[in-house]
């Protein structure tokens, strides 16, 4: 008998993705609420590779057994965690701030977007577990 799964992978997936996206968030909102602060440098939240990369791994990821062993797979989906860079303000002119507003709002919509049609996802594939486990009511 084949193994059965209520929560298959891709809702760790989407639970990864929208933890990140609610992450993003914060980010911009802390760039866009800085924007006029002087020496600010603009913070990004990279994790979309990180994410694809876990995605494309083994789904049971290697195990080490000792500590001289070369690791083997990843942490998988759960470990994935994105990185946060800095961008800083080189020009000699400007008071040190490189939060580029319209580009702020620009990543703010697009993260919306995205962490919503996760949560769509996320809600539709919960009401077919729903409608599954209440015999088709």
């Amino acid at each position: 008998m084949a193994d059965f799964k209520i929560l298959d992978r891709t809702f760790a997936v989407l639970q990864k993705s929208l933890d990140l996206r609610q992450q993003k968030q914060q980010v911009i909102a802390a760039n866009i609420a800085n924007a006029d602060t002087p020496g600010y440098a603009a913070r990004k939240l990279d994790f979309e590779a990180d994410l694809r990369k876990a995605i494309s791994g083994p789904v049971v990821p290697g195990r080490q057994t000792h500590g001289k062993h070369i690791p083997v797979g990843s942490g998988g989906v759960s470990a994935v965690q994105g990185t946060i860079s800095q961008t800083r303000d080189h020009n000699p002119l400007g008071d040190g701030n490189s939060v580029e507003i319209d580009n702020e709002m620009l990543d703010l919509a697009e993260n919306q977007l995205l962490f919503e049609a996760g949560a769509n996802i996320l809600k539709r594939k919960l009401t077919l577990l729903k409608y599954a486990a209440g015999d088709g009511h």
